[in-house]
């Protein structure tokens, strides 16, 4: 005879209907933060003034950044799993900074060198964090809005459906050998 517990029939176990939102990847987390990094230390290269000496600096600046990026972010990510905390936890931020600016000071300055980075990149790379996370509200609100309303001067327009049937009629015209090949 088998006696049904009722705490373990099919009914009263309830799977959670609400879907469950998957966070980024660790490829994501740590290689897009790199890449913007270097492209953003590129562009600094860029704008050097000694540029004419040396044609390589944005190409140090953007791998340096990179570099920097990544150690932050690894040891950022690493600290979170190790903490078994949330990604909005800030003291993730703080403790990342301090281990991966300890570590590049090091190999850059010494140990004076060590204390300084450690210092400055807990305190810049928390801040970054803090102002990311408080911003992203009013990013998701941006980018939810149903149309965005571009002034008439801008050179890039959002065109409408005639708008569009009118400069494709026009492109026919002008490059009547494209239409062609491409169908």
């Amino acid at each position: 005879m088998e006696s049904e517990d009722p705490k373990l029939s099919e009914e009263a176990i309830q799977l959670p209907t609400s879907t469950i939102e998957q966070p980024p990847s660790l490829s994501e987390r740590l290689l897009i933060p790199t890449l913007l990094a270097g492209a953003i230390g590129g562009g600094v290269g860029l704008l050097s003034k000694r540029r004419k000496a040396h044609p390589n600096i944005p190409a140090t600046y953007a791998t340096n950044s990179a570099i920097v990026a990544a150690c932050y972010c690894g040891v950022r990510e690493l600290v979170k799993v190790t903490r078994k905390s949330q990604d909005d936890d800030l003291m993730n931020s703080a403790i990342g900074g301090l281990f991966s600016g300890a570590l590049l000071g090091r190999l850059q300055g010494g140990p004076r060198g060590a204390f300084r980075y450690s210092i400055a990149f807990a305190t810049f790379g928390t801040a970054f964090d803090y102002a990311s996370l408080r911003s992203k509200p009013f990013l998701e609100r941006v980018r939810n809005m149903d149309s965005i309303t571009l002034p008439v001067w801008f050179p890039i327009q959002i065109l409408d459906e005639e708008a569009l049937a009118k400069k494709k009629a026009e492109e026919q015209k002008l490059f009547p050998r494209l239409n062609k090949e491409e169908s």
